[in-house]
């Protein structure tokens, strides 16, 4: 908490609180403008979080952004990705993935930060000012929730429009033309774009837009990720976990947790990733025949089953070549096999923890029921992941049970596959 008061050194000295202390303001940085003139206006691509921030800080500073967005307006958006779960029609421009907000829109609005950077509290009062919770400047964990979300980014759109910015959907990025080294227009949806000053939000599943980047000599390097499943428990398992004998306090909400270990025969890590309570798995596909899982919470947290992603850290060195896009091909590849593995339509393949952990196929349900949104199939994990990540799986869940008693469960639910950490 933040507060200013008169004699602030005198009142120091008086608390002896080591959790009170003086801290010298930070400087806001200021955005610094060009020596060139800018002939047209500023172009960015993506309406994602980061390209929500860029065309909002533009639109602020008077220059009147155009923002090209390859998906739906969220409302439109919301409509297509609840069909696409119930018959698995996926549109492959408009999903989980691709759309206004970002991919965030449909995994409950996290506000995780590991910087302590000023412009984070410009965020947090700008999400507010857009109609999130107020209590998002003060939480640990704050999140929006996937229904408040969707409110709070079409009130940010409102505001850049407001403020002479323009906001295209269904518009995507198709090439770029460049004239003695700069950069002159672009291409988007067939339209020729007059662009010298380009902001590329494109978010981590805009495989073809960063294939067609690398035609263009865009310089790029492969990254570090990690890949692995999705793992549901009973919310009040996790509950009793944390909060003890009080978890029924009708004060506290759903408990999370974060989880990590580090295997060192296999010299991988092993962590929990944006674990949702009191959420569900959702499908999340974003290519035709490739299968991705992730997690989302609403705002209120209140559903049977806590999930959380569970995955295993992957390396340049584990892709095949020398592209810097075989990472995007690594990923592929398993999202295939889990796609085939679940029989099709997208559907999911499961297997209870008690099962995976002794390398049999699962028959039946416990206690715990699979909340995948586009249905769901018994099969083997080892059959869609690497053998490493198998084993590093099993030796987390293994470490992670010391934990959190009971996550090694029997009837917990996994579910493959997760990819896009």
């Amino acid at each position: 908490i933040d507060v200013i008061c008169d004699n602030e050194a005198k009142i120091i000295s008086k608390i002896h609180d080591k959790d009170v202390r003086l801290e010298k303001a930070e400087e806001i940085d200021s955005i610094i403008p060009g020596t060139e003139k800018m002939e047209h206006r500023p172009v960015v691509i993506g309406f994602g979080p980061a390209g929500i921030f860029a065309a909002l800080t533009l639109a602020r500073k008077g220059y009147k952004p155009i923002v090209y967005e390859r998906g739906e307006s969220v409302d439109k958006r919301t409509e297509t990705v609840e069909k696409f779960w119930k018959s698995g029609e996926l549109n492959l421009e408009s999903n989980v993935q691709f759309g206004e907000g970002g991919a965030g829109t449909f995994s409950d609005g996290k506000l995780t930060t590991r910087i302590k950077d000023h412009r984070c509290t410009f965020v947090l009062d700008e999400l507010i000012n857009a109609g999130a919770p107020s209590e998002i400047k003060y939480e640990s964990k704050a999140h929006v929730g996937t229904d408040l979300l969707k409110g709070v980014v079409k009130n940010i759109r409102e505001e850049i429009k407001r403020l002479g910015g323009e906001v295209h959907f269904d518009s995507k990025l198709e090439k770029l033309s460049y004239e003695n080294g700069k950069l002159k227009k672009i291409i988007v949806s067939g339209k020729e774009i007059p662009c010298e000053a380009l902001v590329l939000a494109i978010g981590h599943s805009s495989r073809d837009t960063y294939e067609m980047l690398h035609k263009e000599n865009v310089s790029m390097d492969a990254k570090a990720f990690a890949i692995g499943v999705r793992i549901e428990h009973p919310q009040e398992l996790i509950n009793i976990s944390q909060y003890g004998e009080n978890h029924k306090h009708p004060k506290l909400q759903a408990a999370d947790y974060r989880l990590t270990y580090q295997s060192e025969r296999l010299k991988r890590g092993i962590y929990s990733f944006c674990m949702c309570p009191g959420g569900v798995v959702v499908a999340a596909a974003s290519e035709e025949g490739r299968l991705v899982s992730n997690g989302m919470s609403y705002h209120a947290r209140d559903l049977e089953n806590a999930n959380s992603a569970l995955v295993v850290t992957i390396s340049p060195e584990d892709f095949e070549g020398d592209s810097p896009l075989r990472g995007m091909e690594f990923q592929r590849h398993y999202e295939e096999l889990a796609f085939k593995l679940g029989g099709g339509n997208y559907k999911a393949p499961v297997q209870l923890v008690g099962d995976f952990l002794k390398d049999r196929i699962s028959t039946k349900l416990g206690e715990v029921t699979p909340s995948y949104t586009a249905g769901y199939e018994f099969k083997e994990l080892k059959d869609c992941l690497p053998s490493y990540v198998i084993d590093a799986l099993k030796e987390g869940i293994y470490n992670f049970d010391k934990k959190i008693k009971g996550y090694e469960r029997e009837d917990a639910v996994l579910t493959g596959i997760e990819t896009r950490t």
